[in-house]
């Protein structure tokens, strides 16, 4: 279910939901907080010590992100870009009528605008549902939207898109095109990204389309160094995490005794990002009842970035109850967006 929380003046034009989850996850600061403290007790009790990269985009998280994204060695939001800049117009084309846009996790839409560039061109007006847990970069992004598109309305859901998912297909009447932008899919393991596609899948009808760019492999330096930039945005962006868990847990990770690592697994085709104790020690979470040591170089491994080819994207298409209709390149072969549909 949703809860209607704040109207724009233009109410014709701007409205703002909040997404609950049957799980109980549902962007409820106590919820939020219990479910938190859980996943942080269950990571850091295992072998070997894990986070969840969820728990990344925080306020200042998601403000880190953006600026990650204009790295120099952070190819992925740039190439995806351009792919989009060239080919926008071909990914919204198919509908008598203008799509519904849905586009999830969508942080600041930068991207998404050329999208919303080509649709309201070819098809004069536009409904755009972005879906973010980031309430406040929601707001400002949609604001933003509205008074660059005067065709444009704009219905925000703040929440996890995973629940949101669950109740898009009778929310929404009209055809979708659901957009799923910056290789978010690579953050999960396979089966949880064929869990993911099929939960789309089961949103969509078969006039419905999914927008998905995916991150492709390549030379495994270009991929460490998009994980590891030399300005240490990443390394603050991973290291953030605990700064959150100290403030809302009052635990006392000293931030400078954990490195940044990022290596690429060829065998298990992903980057992974992991905070390196650099020395023997214990850390109090009172906030989660928890008290932690940490041997010296043991790592808390918190996000994995995996990394596809057009074979592999194939075949979890299948898997989730797509068939592709088309892909897009850039001129390197380094990304890839695609477009599918119900088998």
């Amino acid at each position: 279910m949703t809860t209607h929380i704040a109207p724009h003046p233009d109410r014709s034009r701007l409205l703002f939901h909040r997404i609950h989850s049957p799980t109980g996850s549902d962007g409820n600061a106590g919820s939020e907080r219990y479910t938190f403290a859980d996943a942080i007790r269950a990571g850091l009790l295992r072998q070997p010590k894990s986070l969840p990269f969820t728990y990344f985009y925080d306020e200042i998280g998601s403000d880190l992100f953006d600026r990650i994204c204009a790295v120099p060695e952070y190819y992925l939001t740039r190439t995806e870009d351009s792919i989009l800049h060239d080919h926008a117009r071909e990914m919204v084309e198919g509908w008598s009528t203008p799509p519904t846009l849905i586009e999830l996790g969508s942080g600041s839409a930068e991207k998404t605008r050329r999208l919303i560039t080509a649709a309201i061109t070819r098809y004069h007006r536009l409904h755009f549902i972005p879906i973010d847990v980031s309430g406040s970069a929601l707001e400002d992004s949609a604001r933003r939207l509205i008074r660059s598109f005067p065709a444009l309305r704009v219905t925000g859901l703040v929440g996890d898109y995973h629940a949101a998912l669950s109740d898009i297909r009778t929310r929404v009447r009209e055809p979708k095109l659901i957009v799923f932008l910056g290789s978010s899919l690579g953050n999960y393991e396979p089966d949880a990204a064929v869990a993911l596609l099929t939960k789309i899948a089961g949103a969509m009808n078969p006039d419905d389309r999914l927008l998905l760019g995916t991150d492709l492999v390549k030379d495994p330096t270009v991929l460490e160094r998009a994980y590891d930039d030399s300005q240490g945005v990443t390394a603050r962006f991973n290291r953030n995490l605990l700064v959150r868990i100290n403030r809302e847990f009052r635990a006392d990770f000293a931030i400078d005794c954990f490195r940044h690592r990022a290596i690429y697994r060829p065998e298990l085709g992903r980057v992974e990002m992991h905070l390196v104790s650099r020395i023997s020690q214990s850390v109090t979470i009172p906030g989660a009842g928890l008290k932690v040591a940490f041997e010296e170089n043991e790592s808390i491994h918190t996000e994995n970035s995996h990394k596809y080819d057009p074979v592999g994207l194939a075949a979890m298409a299948e898997r989730s109850g797509f068939v592709e209709e088309t892909a897009w390149t850039d001129q390197k072969g380094w990304f890839r967006v695609q477009r599918w549909r119900l088998a």
